[in-house]
């Protein structure tokens, strides 16, 4: 099976602006394709997830992927899929986040001579003058049909602000510098982005003189049995970095996937070849668990290494099976200072863990009985001292969620 079949057969693509030729582009291995990543957090997360496949994926079919970091953008920020504008972060905010993706990326994309290349739209972006930009683009862009576009409808209800309406044509703009400088013919990104990627690629097509084709593909977004996008908990967001989650964390995520959604995720997200994946679909009952394991240590392992991913797979099967070996399971070290009289109230150590938002959903969780420590079901009036902490607690949030608290040394 050739690699366009191979993302279909599971289930990766959405939309595309010209079939034939994308799948002869990608087939033979011309696509010199980019993916936009706009540093909104200093941390990669889920989201960013199934775009870091798909460039893998394609780079292995001798595919040439160019990483585009939003360095530019990223002072104007999408308004694709929102209904509020994105907070406004300053330069150094922004360069810090770009060198944080870069790192993280280096672990999916091989980079080099004849390899992938990164690039940051920053580098021309910041640099274009308002009036030139309008003669060049701007008549090749109407209004009418920006209006329509998929990605400014929710905003549209609660005012579309004048910055956030330039994104699309930056994007466009991107796209067609790349073609320009770097003889990019293809564009991928998330479903949601569909309205930016056809603009891209009819600017290139009205602005160059040979009329030549650009090409744009939607990949599906990974959402949950439920409509909702996959890589959320009550905490935010599944990030990338070990330091926001955890390896043992994201494990656990993706170990909690729902039956209705361990398959779908399989296919999409790990790179388990597809006739071993086949012969998962008539799986059910205790074999969905085990499918769920297979899940959360494939991508743990493409993220944090096989090490980390057997880690995190012993300590779940502790952690479940009741036994004491803690490794790897998510810990908060507090200080004395967070205690009062010698101690700390079950509310305030739920915060402190970040385990709950805020103090009311604290409260809601326990006044439910879905927080226990060490084994013992926690009240409104749970407090642990300091000399339960020096040991450690554990806490555990309804079924499935396990931390660990301690006494700073």
């Amino acid at each position: 099976m050739k690699i366009y079949e191979e993302l279909q057969a599971r289930g990766l693509i959405a939309q595309v602006t010209d079939e034939p030729e994308i799948r002869d582009l990608v087939n033979n291995g011309n696509a010199r394709f980019y993916i936009g990543f706009d540093p909104t957090a200093d941390s990669l997360h889920v989201g960013h997830f199934m775009a870091l496949c798909l460039m893998k994926r394609l780079q292995m079919a001798g595919n040439k992927p160019i990483v585009l970091i939003g360095g530019g953008t990223g002072h104007v920020g999408d308004p694709s899929g929102r209904t509020d504008m994105r907070s406004m972060m300053t330069k150094e905010t922004i360069d810090h986040n770009c060198e944080c993706f870069k790192k993280q990326m280096e672990r999916f994309i091989e980079f080099g001579p004849d390899k992938a290349i990164m690039v940051n739209n920053a580098d021309w972006l910041l640099k274009l003058n308002y009036v030139d930009l309008l003669r060049e683009v701007g008549g090749c862009f109407s209004v009418n049909n920006m209006l329509r576009a998929e990605c400014y409808k929710q905003r549209m209800e609660k005012g579309l602000s004048f910055l956030e309406f330039n994104y699309m044509i930056m994007q466009a703009y991107d796209f067609y510098y790349l073609h320009e400088h770097y003889d990019c013919n293809m564009q991928f990104g998330g479903n949601d982005q569909w309205s930016n990627m056809l603009a891209g690629t009819e600017l290139i097509r009205k602005k160059t003189t040979e009329n030549e084709d650009a090409y744009a593909m939607t990949i599906t977004l990974l959402m949950n049995s439920e409509g909702k996008k996959m890589g959320k908990t009550a905490r935010g967001a599944v990030w990338l970095d070990p330091e926001k989650t955890s390896p043992f964390e994201f494990y656990q995520y993706w170990r909690n996937t729902g039956d209705a959604d361990v398959l779908k995720c399989i296919r999409m997200l790990t790179f388990l070849p597809l006739e071993e994946i086949d012969k998962m679909d008539k799986w059910e009952g205790s074999q969905l668990n085990e499918a769920k394991e297979i899940l959360a240590w494939e991508l743990t392992a493409l993220v944090h290494g096989k090490d980390e991913a057997d880690k995190a797979k012993q300590a779940s099967h502790a952690l479940f099976a009741g036994g004491g070996d803690e490794e790897g399971m998510p810990s908060t070290e507090l200080s004395v200072e967070q205690l009062t009289d010698g101690a700390i109230g079950i509310l305030d150590l739920m915060m402190a863990c970040k385990l709950a938002p805020s103090k009311s959903e604290a409260r809601r969780l326990v006044t439910q009985g879905g927080v226990t420590v060490d084994g013992e079901k926690a009240t409104l009036d749970t407090r642990v001292t300091e000399a339960a902490l020096v040991n450690g607690v554990k806490i555990r949030k309804g079924k499935k969620v396990y931390h660990k608290a301690l006494l700073k040394a």
